[in-house]
């Protein structure tokens, strides 16, 4: 779909499809279960091209942000996004650095390898009980995440499974689970947006013209995340966001 950067009216009905589905699943991911946009990232690097299908993508995650920021305004924790975010604005540099010299795909295999180990570090304390425990206290437990996320939505917005390992160790409620990793994308999305548009060049009037057409599809994504989120309990909410995060990480290695 390199053509939308010339001309809209020779996307096929397949590549809209492909568009309104993943504008649903960014919806849902913010309001709800954070990485199941992870799901179609790679179908949009074919359709759209690796690099710029990220310009397409992230003024979608800055609507569906608000959307999310909006809902879940009182429900963050804002320690841990303290705690997050000066290490993923160091992410944003190092990444910035790395695009010029480490080819995404490889470093992204490298993320998916670390994201699984992670996985069944935090699976073994889930099953091992109260005698486990991650080490949430260690100094570096934050930094590392920070690092990680910040690289990584700057490389390809998939962030979003190094959020939902982090969140999900340091044990946050559901609602405040979503509601911090809303507040934290909020900011960190918004903080791209300059250099994806003057860096990058990636956003331009063309693209943002397709977005318009996505916003409904994200409203709906918004709302079914919403009623999700209400109906599954503290234990199988967990569930979900784990085996969504399994998913998201083993796609990185495609």
């Amino acid at each position: 779909m390199s053509s939308i950067l010339s001309s809209m009216s020779s996307q096929t009905t397949a590549e809209w499809c492909i568009l309104f589905i993943t504008a649903l699943f960014i919806g849902m991911s913010k309001t709800g279960f954070q990485g199941i946009n992870m799901l179609m990232i790679p179908v949009m690097a074919v359709v759209f091209g690796a690099k710029p299908s990220t310009g397409v993508i992230l003024p979608m995650l800055c609507f569906s942000d608000l959307l999310a920021v909006w809902y879940y305004r009182r429900q963050a924790q804002w320690i841990y996004i303290f705690k997050l975010l000066p290490y993923a604005l160091t992410g944003f540099i190092l990444a910035i650095i790395a695009d010029r010299f480490v080819p995404p795909a490889e470093f992204k295999r490298l993320l998916a390898s670390c994201l699984l180990i992670g996985i069944g570090v935090m699976l073994w304390s889930e099953f091992a009980g109260k005698k486990a425990s991650l080490p949430v206290s260690r100094w570096w437990y934050s930094p590392a995440f920070g690092l990680m996320g910040g690289f990584t939505t700057m490389i390809g917005n998939a962030a979003g499974p190094v959020m939902s390992i982090y969140m999900l160790s340091v044990r946050l409620p559901k609602l405040t689970f979503v509601g911090t990793s809303a507040w934290f994308f909020l900011v960190i999305n918004y903080l791209k947006l300059p250099i994806q548009i003057w860096a990058w060049h990636n956003i331009t009037p063309a693209t943002l013209i397709l977005n318009l057409y996505t916003i409904p599809f994200m409203i709906a994504g918004a709302v079914i995340g919403i009623l999700l989120v209400r109906k599954l309990p503290e234990k199988g909410f967990r569930t979900v966001v784990t085996i969504i995060t399994i998913l998201s990480s083993l796609i990185l290695f495609l």
